[in-house]
């Protein structure tokens, strides 16, 4: 009897040991607190950390994978994407596919973020007659194809003639916008029940005109107080959160006393609207990265125009004011803001972080731990802890002392599945 229990001990430690693997880290950045811990082990078994510790976590018969030379910390987590938008006509280029094959673009483009080292996105509505990057979503979560954890909204829902409208097609021509489109309280409400019925985990709102599109002006309020109300008390009743496109101060303003969880843009944040964001505990997504980008290269078209002006007479102002946010702890997260431009090149978000007045660290956690808290799913990514899911990645220099080294991720897992490697 004795002998048969201590077989099934046996038989019990080695199947552990074989289903468990351990990560050596020359640097771990948990990203819970700004500690840094040398020559780390973490511990995982399927898709969940176990342990993290010292090297005294090692036994024989785990799979180790040796990341000794390397940075460590938790999978990185874009908070503001749309990956169906690609081209710089992107307000119709939504319609030259179906949505069929928009998915089939947009799961290429997803996976491209993965292997950069994004483990996680929001998608903050996107370019399709339908709901295609749900459909990306739910193929990745059964198992068919790699990607990202995602979540979002379906559209950007937008007032006629906003952004999400298109303003630049003769009005005998009928087509479909990449933005729903609603007027009034009762369209509104109707809006945001299909937006969760078709897969929402979030609504989307375009409370201001916005830069990147034809025939609006971001410095303009678009949706009255009581579409907003409606908006925020229907996705409420069914725990969904809200999102704000907001540049104009009235915008942001409103959007943060009717109960938006985040704003994204912010362009004309002053010393007012940050004493809101204090009051009222909401998250501000600034999306810098993606005016980086349309600075760095021809827009190719009016719309796009709007965004590179901006950055160059708005560019200064907002980086001292986003400075000022941060000081007095106005909540932060990490969203590039993402339209077509390549994934390592979404990392440079942390590097606008960082000049504005973040430290390194600081910048990693408002791309993680922060994020995982905007999204509501700190108890599962964002930090490198016991319980939570496997999302790693390795830099092969510290970016504590260079955050651009984010932009040159080498190895990646998400869940415990190793997605890219440094052999």
């Amino acid at each position: 009897m004795r002998l048969s229990f201590v077989f099934i001990f046996l038989c019990f430690t080695i199947a552990w040991a074989q289903e468990t693997t351990a990560l050596i880290c020359g640097n771990l950045i948990t990203a819970k607190d700004t500690h840094v811990q040398a020559d780390a082990v973490i511990l995982i078994k399927g898709d969940r950390i176990v342990e993290v510790g010292t090297m005294d976590l090692l036994k024989a018969g785990y799979t180790v994978i040796d990341l000794s030379e390397y940075t460590v910390l938790p999978g990185m987590i874009d908070a503001h994407t749309h990956p169906l938008i690609y081209g710089s006509e992107y307000q119709t280029n939504h319609l030259k596919g179906s949505s069929a094959f928009n998915a089939l673009r947009g799961l290429k483009t997803v996976q491209e973020w993965l292997e950069a080292g994004w483990t996680t996105i929001r998608i903050a509505g996107d370019a399709d007659t339908k709901y295609a990057h749900f459909e990306i979503r739910n193929a990745i979560n059964a198992g068919l194809f790699k990607g990202p954890r995602i979540f979002g909204a379906g559209h950007y829902i937008s007032v006629t003639g906003g952004g999400g409208d298109i303003n630049y097609i003769s009005n005998e021509q009928s087509v479909i916008p990449d933005g729903l489109i609603v007027d009034g309280k009762d369209e509104m409400r109707k809006a945001i029940r299909q937006e969760i019925k078709n897969g929402s985990d979030w609504i989307k709102l375009l409370v201001t005109g916005a830069f990147m599109s034809t025939g609006d002006n971001p410095r303009n309020v678009h949706f009255s107080d009581e579409e907003l109300k409606t908006a925020v008390e229907e996705a409420g009743q069914r725990d969904v959160p809200v999102m704000m496109h907001a540049h104009a101060k009235e915008g942001i303003v409103k959007a943060i006393k009717f109960g938006a969880r985040s704003i994204e843009h912010g362009t004309f944040l002053d010393a007012e609207t940050i004493d809101l964001f204090l009051e009222y505990d909401t998250y501000l997504v600034p999306t810098l990265t993606v005016g980086t980008y349309f600075r760095l290269k021809d827009p190719g078209n009016v719309a796009l125009t709007k965004t590179q002006r901006s950055q160059k007479e708005f560019r200064e102002a907002r980086m001292k004011v986003l400075g000022e946010a941060h000081k007095r702890g106005v909540k932060l997260g990490i969203g590039s803001d993402n339209v077509g431009f390549p994934g390592n090149f979404a990392a440079n978000e942390f590097h606008e972080f960082v000049k504005f007045g973040m430290t390194p660290m600081e910048a990693i956690i408002a791309g993680t731990k922060v994020n995982a808290e905007l999204l509501k799913m700190d108890d599962s990514i964002g930090t490198i802890e016991v319980g939570k899911y496997a999302d790693i990645i390795a830099t092969k220099k510290n970016p504590l002392e260079d955050i651009t080294e984010l932009q040159r991720v080498q190895f990646v897992m998400k869940g415990g599945e190793i997605i890219k490697s440094t052999e």
